[in-house]
């Protein structure tokens, strides 16, 4: 589960969905394929939204001097309709020395340019949102594979607790365990790697409270101050969680990738801040900052419990969620 097995020489590639890991890996291992099957192979790549019929054409026609290309389109869903109708024209007969990969996030914007191309017989590799904890089990337990080692169903949910459900910082993990052991991966492993680890469980924390998962914010919690996780790190998390839902809502609508220069921030961050945004209004991150506020006074103020300084304040973090006017 969660794995991207490359598009080796079909001539048109639609890679579909919005988990920015697996879509990298999938452009990533059909360009290594294109390589390997021709060293001098010519791989360009682009932004869907900034071509006009004149450039695509000029990229797909025949090259005067022969040789295999490989052009990466990238977000498919912002390219205009005189642009999508271009594509889906060449489409019907591409060249066969041309292999077009597209990137397109597989939501309702740009819909008719990705079924499009199903139409017309690409090779659609999914990098889908993994949808639910399991899938993200058997992630981090495939990654570990990937790399040649063994990782147990406890192994790996200890290290989704400890790390959170960004894709690329669990693969990050995985590569570092497995560099750092013998690639045998169990709870007690984890356990003894991420103890002090602080600035990874305290956002694993902010993450599920952020989203609403009072359950999943609870327990990484508690599991975070179990391993030895100081309560600092825990309340600034969750104090930077809510500050960069409220930044990103402010921003209005747009891409990661738009949005990204004008705040300052990575398209990753971005894009994880406007999942949790949904279910938040301005009165109640209003709400939330007091909350964050006051457990950073507790906890740093030398409260005589700390621990319960950061649960009562994702429980009024939770509430505020929920509470907030509509």
């Amino acid at each position: 589960m969660g794995g991207v097995t490359a598009a080796s020489a079909a001539p048109i590639v639609l890679v579909l969905g919005d988990e920015e890991l697996l879509a990298t890996r999938a452009v990533t291992e059909t360009v290594a394929a294109a390589r390997a099957a021709d060293p001098g192979v010519d791989v360009r790549e682009y932004q869907a939204g900034q071509l006009t019929v004149g450039e695509i054409d000029e990229m797909l026609s025949p090259s005067l001097f022969g040789g295999r290309r490989v052009l990466v389109l990238r977000s498919g869903q912002d390219a205009r309709k005189d642009l999508v109708a271009a594509l889906l024209a060449y489409a019907k007969h591409p060249d066969p020395e041309v292999q077009l990969v597209v990137t397109h996030l597989g939501a309702a914007k740009g819909k008719a340019f990705a079924d499009g191309l199903k139409a017309a017989g690409a090779q659609v590799v999914s990098a889908a949102k993994l949808k639910g904890h399991r899938e993200r089990v058997s992630f981090v337990r495939d990654e570990i594979r990937r790399a040649a080692g063994r990782c147990t169903d406890d192994a790996a949910e200890a290290l989704i607790a400890a790390v959170g459900n960004d894709l690329r910082e669990l693969a990050a993990a995985c590569s570092q365990l497995i560099a750092d052991t013998d690639g045998r991966i169990d709870a007690d492993t984890v356990a003894r790697y991420y103890r002090g680890r602080v600035e990874v469980s305290g956002f694993t924390v902010a993450d599920a409270t952020m989203v609403g998962d009072l359950p999943g914010a609870l327990e990484a919690l508690r599991w975070a101050l179990h391993v030895g996780v100081d309560p600092v790190p825990i309340a600034d998390a969750i104090a930077d969680g809510i500050r960069t839902v409220a930044r990103v809502a402010s921003a209005g609508r747009g891409s990661p990738y738009q949005l990204a220069s004008r705040l300052g921030m990575p398209p990753w961050k971005v894009e994880r801040a406007q999942r949790q945004a949904r279910g938040w209004t301005p009165d109640g991150l209003v709400l939330a900052m007091r909350a964050a506020a006051e457990c950073n006074a507790a906890v740093k103020g030398g409260s005589d419990d700390r621990a319960y300084a950061l649960e009562r304040a994702v429980f009024s973090v939770a509430a505020a969620r929920q509470g907030g006017t509509r």
